[in-house]
């Protein structure tokens, strides 16, 4: 077959790799009436009024039933529900996404020759391909020309190119050659990113994907039979971004275009609703709107939080809880530097292995240290500095440590990448006996925690012994039992990633699901061998032998700052009235009422309540809407009506007008829903309507 006339397309990883980078279990879409609804402040999901009333712990084998594929014609607005199916649930989706990024490849080396292709993966809502776009000269006057950049106008240009691909219905087929025909082939066509792929794969034979006769690309598969198989009114293209090629920004800086596709029109519009929502609620937005939170890029730098007072307030319930819990639990609170002597970031092997994510060494003393990139040597340390004996084991020490890594700029974002982050870590140290007991109580914990801010759907993996790893078989037989044991002892379905545990021991990672059906990494329960081994732990068994602790890593929120934008993002802001900066507003009418309401104020902070009292030097009107745009769940205006009566009439942010309270009684309620993470539901006097003619 010729191929002096074809182009190339980029390398798609294997099926196990996307797996890996793609695990999520079917996403349950309501029409926009349904966040009408159900609102935006309700932690349960709008999404799946089926899954609100039970646990889920969905895996890839046991996804959400019952749902599969719901697909309801456009008859009733309201009622409409679409099931959007994922690349592990549906091979169909998984093949259209795949094939789109071949074709949309094609189109865009048609529509411009210039550009060079690099890789095309699938991702959980489409696709993207990465492109490389040269300078040119201009043939007439010989002038370099700069390298393209793509324009909303140039994705419209390259849609159209694909419909007419997908219009002209080409086979796409599978050829097999070896790696010197491919190679052959590549130089052909002057590929220089794809020779590197092509290096990359370590497989034979390589194979090739063909659209007709006009295209081919080193790809594993799988595909649809033809291009017009592909729903053109189910892709489109939505953004372009830049990378560097291979993630290193001392090589080239590509373009990438990100598309969505789905099944059906009907699916790519409820994905689009799907965006519409989460845009509501970004916490950057958010952050700023509600002054929780700044970062101050020109001023201070990149990836470095500032907590605001309200943002700070809300940590420090985040932060109480999170301590109270471990404390109750049997965890020693520890502290630990925020720098050290590099060499004990070479003895714990962070220097070597992950250099590339710390910052720099400063000099002291003509000694280099390094802030700290974790906490887990610190605490090494700690458990080096006296002997131990079996008897004394298990520890658990629990650290809020703030750490510092090295992120790049392009990667940073809000406040879910960032170069200083406070993780909620803690360390066991236990006998191997001990492993299973010590996993289940890590999982109780992280069960009670997470429920109290409303997460309690969960997908779970563990994670088994990669080819590289230290330790020896016994061990790592062991702990994995352990995992298992504890993941059946809580009865809790998960999925086993074999060979993606960590090159010191096997792991269990948790995600859970926000209010509107996306992931978020943060629990991670993790043996170790390698710095029990490094650091040279040991304790004294019960026959008087010196013998290795298993050490856990463990953490519930992941870091302080990445779970906070997470809440922000499943509240849309609407923090539930135990969270709220702000649980209760006075807006008072008169100068008069102002000191009522501050003697109020000064009542309810002594009971651990959040009081503010409007300056009330706005109209009514606009106090009332400036406490709702603040997302303040409690809010009284006082007059003389009040003062005489020693009462107060409350509104409910989530549940409107509750009636009129004395002020002891506001108070004593107030504070018992604070107490039990409840919001405030009780009915109080109702005013009597004069109903005489």
């Amino acid at each position: 077959m010729a191929t002096s006339t074809r182009r190339v397309v980029g390398f798609c990883p294997s099926r196990r790799i996307q797996n890996l980078v793609s695990r999520r279990a079917p996403i349950n879409l309501l029409r926009s009436a349904a966040f009408v609804n159900h609102p935006a402040s309700s932690f349960e999901s709008p999404l799946s009024s089926s899954l609100t009333t039970r646990r889920w712990m969905a895996t890839v084998e046991a996804p959400a039933t019952d749902d599969a594929q719901i697909e309801e014609e456009e008859d009733d607005d309201d009622k409409i529900v679409v099931q959007l199916p994922t690349n592990d649930n549906d091979e169909e989706l998984l093949k259209i996404r795949h094939s789109s990024a071949h074709v949309m490849a094609m189109a865009v080396q048609q529509v411009f020759p210039e550009a060079q292709v690099t890789i095309g993966p699938w991702i959980d809502n489409g696709f993207y391909y990465d492109f490389y776009f040269p300078e040119t000269k201009d043939p007439e006057t010989g002038e370099t020309i700069e390298s393209r950049k793509l324009t909303d106008q140039d994705l419209k240009t390259i849609k159209k190119s694909m419909d007419k691909i997908i219009s002209k219905n080409f086979p796409i087929t599978r050829e097999e050659v070896t790696r010197e025909e491919a190679e052959r082939r590549i130089k052909e066509i002057q590929e220089p990113f794809k020779l590197e792929i092509l290096e990359s794969i370590k497989t034979e034979p390589i194979t090739i994907y063909h659209i007709g006769d006009e295209w081919w690309d080193l790809c594993a598969g799988p595909h649809v039979e033809s291009t017009g198989s592909l729903p053109k009114k189910a892709i489109e293209l939505q953004s372009v971004a830049g990378a560097y090629w291979r993630g290193d920004e001392k090589r080239e800086m590509l373009q990438r275009i990100y598309a969505a596709a789905w099944k059906s029109p009907q699916q790519l519009k409820q994905y689009k609703l799907f965006l519409e929502e989460a845009k509501k609620r970004d916490h950057r937005v958010l952050g700023q709107k509600l002054d929780l939170f700044s970062i101050q890029q020109e001023d201070a730098g990149g990836g470095l939080v500032f907590w605001h007072p309200k943002g700070s307030k809300v940590r420090r319930m985040i932060e109480d809880f999170w301590k109270d819990e471990h404390v109750s639990q049997g965890y020693d609170m520890v502290y630990s530097p925020h720098i050290a002597n590099l060499n004990l970031w070479k003895t714990s092997g962070h220097y070597d292995f992950y250099r590339a994510d710390m910052f720099d060494q400063m000099k002291v003393e003509d000694e280099q240290y390094q802030l700290k990139p974790m906490n887990c040597p610190f605490h090494c340390l700690m458990y080096k500095d006296e002997l131990r004996s079996y008897r004394d084991l298990p520890f658990r020490w629990a650290e809020l440590g703030t750490v510092y890594r090295y992120e790049r700029s392009g990667t940073l974002h809000g406040l879910m990448r960032v170069r200083g982050f406070t993780q909620d870590d803690a360390h066991i140290f236990c006998l191997p006996e001990q492993l299973q007991d010590e996993i289940v109580g890590v999982l109780d914990l992280t069960e009670t925690i997470l429920s109290r801010f409303g997460f309690n759907r969960y997908d779970i993996m563990l994670s088994t012994r990669p080819e590289k790893s230290v330790g020896g078989d016994e061990i790592w037989e062991a702990a994995t039992a352990a995992l298992q044991g504890a993941l059946q002892a809580k009865g809790w379905e998960y999925e086993i990633d074999e060979g993606g545990g960590a090159f010191y021991g096997p792991k269990i990672d948790l995600k859970i699901r926000d209010a509107i059906g996306r992931q978020w990494q943060c629990s991670t329960v993790q043996c170790d061998f390698n710095l029990p081994e490094r650091f040279g732990l040991e304790y004294v068994s019960a026959e008087g032998s010196r013998e290795r602790p298993i050490m856990v890593h463990r953490a519930i929120f992941g870091s302080i700052e990445r779970f906070f934008g997470i809440l922000i993002e499943n509240c849309a802001g609407d923090f539930p009235f135990w969270l709220a900066p702000t649980q209760l507003k006075l807006l008072p009418v008169t100068d008069a009422a102002r000191d009522f309401c501050l003697d109020i104020a000064k009542r309810a902070n002594k009971k651990g309540l959040r009081v503010e009292v409007d300056r009330g030097n706005e109209r009514l009107a606009k106090q009332i809407r400036n406490a709702e745009q603040a997302r303040i769940p409690i809010m009284a205006v006082v007059g003389a009506q009040e003062m005489e009566q020693n009462t107060l009439a409350i509104r409910s942010r989530k549940l409107g007008d509750l009636g009129s309270f004395g002020v002891d009684e506001l108070l004593d309620e107030l504070e018992r829903c604070a107490e039990d993470a409840i919001e405030m539901t009780k009915m109080g006097k109702q005013e009597q309507k004069n109903t005489d003619s």
